[in-house]
């Protein structure tokens, strides 16, 4: 289990990845009063994204992190009602998938469904 993913966010955009984020289920949490001035937190189940507050990101990242979405085609909806480029992948196991940049530019992989063998 990865339990967290951080991401290099501008302090300007900290509001909008964390709305970002709700789209995909994930909900505010408070971090640690010692980390507090540092990073934006954001959980789903045991599942942490943390948005590192910083003034330069030091490149456009071409990694990416996946997200599994109980209600793919719900969740891929609210992301392009949002303004969201969401983009259409190829399925490589069945599971529809797609590709969609955070408002920090962060690539994020939406997918129906996990690879085959992969815990859940």
């Amino acid at each position: 289990m990865i339990q967290h993913v951080t991401f290099e966010v501008r302090p300007d955009q900290i509001d909008a990845c964390v709305a970002f984020y709700a789209l995909l289920g994930f909900a505010a949490v408070q971090p640690p009063p010692s980390l507090a001035q540092r990073a934006a937190w954001v959980q789903r189940g045991p599942t942490q994204v943390h948005l590192l507050r910083v003034e330069e990101p030091t490149t456009l990242p071409q990694g990416h992190v996946a997200i599994v979405a109980e209600r793919y085609e719900e969740t891929v909806a609210r992301l392009r009602d949002a303004g969201h480029e969401v983009e259409a992948r190829r399925e490589h196991w069945g599971s529809p998938r797609s590709l969609v940049r955070d408002p920090a530019g962060n690539l994020v992989e939406v997918m129906a469904f996990p690879p085959p063998g992969s815990c859940s």
